[in-house]
């Protein structure tokens, strides 16, 4: 008899279980109103939700699975240049690299007046309109491209042209402009005939940018007609003080309801004239002394007329949504494309100067300590470059990947100033002292910059990325939301069971694959990087578990957990960065030679994952389950790390390749400005570099010498002519090494002025001036 019970309450169970009307009556319907009387679900405001609706996910879905589909990560585009754009790059990219140093450019804090006139004429400024309106309708990855290289000349380079080409004007003239607009602006920003610029930040709008204050009000003329009443207040504008088309962002009003869409339009996007009466542009900032123009603008009852809304009436009120479909794709395109020419540019200086500067009768480059960052920025440069050429070949694809976007805005500026920092290390004094000779102490000074814009790189991380990215790439949250929102319990039921089943599925398989160390998953791509994706697929894994868990506990209150919400970004993030180094290498053809620059960037990012969930589980506040995964999962994962951090062997390796002539160093820093005058800084060490190589077979022959007693103990180049003499070395090996002793004396130079030109370059007195000046007046 108690078996036919239990047996008949198994059935029941299972009937409803398994039935959809059964279980939506007795299970789901409780649940739903459980969710609703904690106030579990998250609240998503308009403007959160054009955030997360801008755009759509790409492979960092993969992710949220916790079994990515790696046929479909390595299948993502890998972009590659036209003939037309690799001329460009070739051409007048070059010339303008050749037409101003960045000391030259710092020191008349401007692009001087022909290098502004080439950009105008070459079309610079319209590198992304098409050429039906004059622009030269290049690819995103072209434009990447030319960011690099202008990157690796100056800052300010790509501060000018960047703003012109990615979030503006034009951008969201292409997007949302009316043909009349874009017939009217666009040829004339192509070829700068307007200089534009963007308005969005305000003094109590910075990250909150939603909450801007900027106002205009709709009213009708003494001759009929609708106008415009702008009000604004901005600051941190690029290009503002000297703009002749402002692009911007208020919140519009309709008093009388004459558009029809009520008194509160909402945010607003409108092209204003410069010179139009109560426009205010004259002042700049000076953002950390990088000489690019930054200002604040004001506008004080400025009138328009309607058409100068963006879009016209109908996209009235749809500023928000274009803002954030512009950046969904745009932020993962321009400065991820100025680190990479930071990134490759510091790696070529420290792998010149490493080889350069001895001390102690050896290269600092053959020192551990100076091995080390050497192989960070190696190793962290190849990395910059993977990422960006994965997320940009996906904006190629027609694709507006807004988490991806942040990721790679976020991580490749956080990564190029880690490897600033190890290139300051390196140089020592020689980065410090500032002049014509120095290639890194303004990049250092600039790199707040790529830091702060965009998307301050903490919002990023504490919201953005995961906050965003756990709604907008989750298989089954974002739908789930909706349906409680709508009262759809049908529709919520379809998707938490298989939610569910996936989170149980999740537990186990991480539980399994940390114990095996992934050793049960079968890798897509066999060889040397096959354990790399049995790693990635324990990591995602353990992250969808970890995820599942946390949104299950948390619900709406997440958002305010921004340091748990930080880690998932980390998380995320590193994974996402190992997929992109692995892409690369798949789709470079699987270059040996890349083999240790691939190793050392997959490690380091797989080893960061551990700490990352390491946070996580320390700081979960879930009742029974946290403290069991603290308990248990801790030791465990500490048991087991995903991965260990590069060995020294492997970083030996990687500095090594920075510190050899050949094509190893030269793929690394490929599309950057390399000067061939050794009379510029780059090109001095590039030419030291070139002539200490050429003169170390020499030197072997007279240490060898020095080693059996044909020669005194000494340092070499002190034994040229006593060599020579006794036949050891030829006349022209001794001119070699002659020569390469000049440059090597002249490449480790630093730049110091007389106490005038200190006064010029600075355009301050020199305290030593100041200072006899005040003696004389005493006197």
């Amino acid at each position: 008899m108690l078996s036919l019970i239990l047996l008949i309450t198994f059935i029941l169970l299972f009937a409803v279980l398994v039935l959809p009307p059964l279980r939506r009556r007795f299970i789901t319907r409780w649940i739903v109103q459980a969710i609703v009387a904690r106030k579990r679900l998250p609240t998503i405001s308009d403007t959160e939700r054009a955030a997360i609706e801008a755009g759509n996910a790409w492979v960092e879905r993969e992710f949220f699975t916790g079994k990515p589909n790696f046929q479909r990560l390595l299948q993502a585009t890998y972009p590659e240049l036209s003939a037309t754009e690799q001329a460009f790059l070739d051409g007048p990219v070059e010339r303008a690299c050749e037409m101003a140093t960045d000391w030259e450019i710092y020191q008349q804090k401007d692009l001087p007046p022909d290098l502004w006139k080439f950009l105008k004429h070459e079309k610079f400024l319209g590198m992304m309109i098409p050429s039906e309106f004059g622009g030269l309708g290049f690819s995103n990855v072209a434009y990447s491209a030319v960011m690099v290289k202008l990157a690796s000349r100056s800052f300010t380079h790509v501060a000018t042209v960047g703003v012109t080409n990615s979030l503006g004007p034009a951008k969201l003239l292409l997007r949302y402009g009316t043909p009349e607009q874009k017939a009217r602006y666009l040829p004339r920003l192509a070829i700068g005939e307007e200089i534009p610029c963007f308005a969005l930040t305000e003094p109590q709008a910075g990250s909150d940018a939603a909450s801007l204050t900027a106002h205009g009000e709709v009213f009708r003329g003494e001759d009929g007609h609708l106008y415009l009443r702008l009000n604004w207040q901005k600051r941190y504008i690029t290009l503002g003080s000297i703009a002749t088309l402002l692009g911007l962002a208020f919140r519009l009003h309709d008093p009388e309801n004459l558009l029809g869409k009520g008194q509160d339009v909402g945010i607003t996007c409108a092209l204003v004239p410069t010179d139009m009466p109560g426009v205010v542009i004259d002042r700049r900032h000076d953002p950390m002394g990088v000489p690019f123009y930054n200002s604040p603008t004001a506008g004080h009852d400025v009138v328009l007329p309607l058409d100068h809304i963006i879009g016209g009436v109908e996209q009235a009120g749809q500023g928000w949504k274009m803002l954030m479909q512009a950046l969904a794709s745009g932020r993962g395109v321009s400065f991820p494309a100025s680190c990479t020419g930071v990134g490759k540019l510091v790696a070529r200086v420290t792998g010149d100067y490493s080889v350069i500067r001895q001390q102690f009768g050896l290269s600092i480059g053959r020192f551990g300590g100076i091995e080390e960052p050497l192989a960070r920025i190696a190793g962290l440069t190849y990395l910059i470059d993977a990422v960006r050429l994965y997320t940009v070949g996906a904006v190629d694809d027609g694709k507006q990947p807004a988490v991806a976007s942040a990721i790679t805005k976020y991580t490749t500026t956080e990564l190029a100033r880690q490897v600033v920092l190890d290139g300051m290390d390196i140089l020592g004094g020689a980065g410090i002292c500032r002049g014509p000779r120095n290639l890194l102490a303004n990049i250092y000074t600039a790199m707040p910059i790529a830091i702060t814009v965009e998307g301050a790189n903490i919002l990023t991380r504490s919201l953005m990325i995961f906050g965003q990215g756990a709604i907008r790439c989750h298989p089954y949250v974002y739908g789930e939301i909706q349906a409680l929102q709508a009262g759809d319990i049908a529709a919520f039921d379809r998707l938490l069971w298989p939610h569910l089943g996936n989170l149980v599925r999740n537990s186990l398989r991480s539980i399994v694959l940390t114990v095996t160390r992934g050793a049960l998953i079968t890798a897509p791509a066999p060889g040397a990087t096959a354990r790399y994706y049995r790693k990635l697929t324990w990591a995602a894994s353990l992250f969808a578990f970890l995820t599942d868990v946390t949104l299950l506990s948390y619900g709406g209150n997440l958002k305010r957990q921004e340091k748990l919400t930080g880690r998932f970004a980390d998380a995320l993030s590193w994974q996402f960065l190992v997929i992109a180094v692995l892409r690369r290498y798949e789709a470079e053809g699987r270059q040996p030679e890349d083999l240790p620059l691939v190793h050392w960037s997959v490690q380091y990012a797989l080893a960061q994952l551990t700490p990352a969930f390491e946070g996580i589980i320390k700081n979960l506040q879930v009742p029974v389950l946290g403290p069991l995964m603290r308990w248990l999962g801790l030791p465990l994962l500490r048991l087991n790390p995903i991965s260990q951090l590069p060995s020294d062997e492997l970083g030996h390796q990687v500095a090594t390749q920075l510190q050899t002539p050949g094509s190893d160093r030269d793929r690394l820093t490929v599309g950057i400005y390399l000067p061939t005058d050794p009379q510029q800084s780059l090109g001095r060490l590039e030419a030291a570099f070139a002539h200490m190589h050429q003169a170390q077979a020499v030197l072997a022959k007279i240490k060898q010498a020095s080693r059996i007693g044909t020669l005194p103990q000494a340092r070499p180049d002190t034994l040229l002519d006593l060599a020579y003499e006794q036949g050891i070395i030829t006349e022209a090996e001794t001119t070699l090494v002659g020569e390469a002793t000049v440059a090597q004396n002249d490449a480790i130079q630093v730049d110091a002025f007389t106490f005038e030109e200190y006064r010029r370059s600075s355009g301050v007195p020199s305290p030593a001036i100041a200072h006899r000046h005040s003696l004389t007046e005493l006197k």
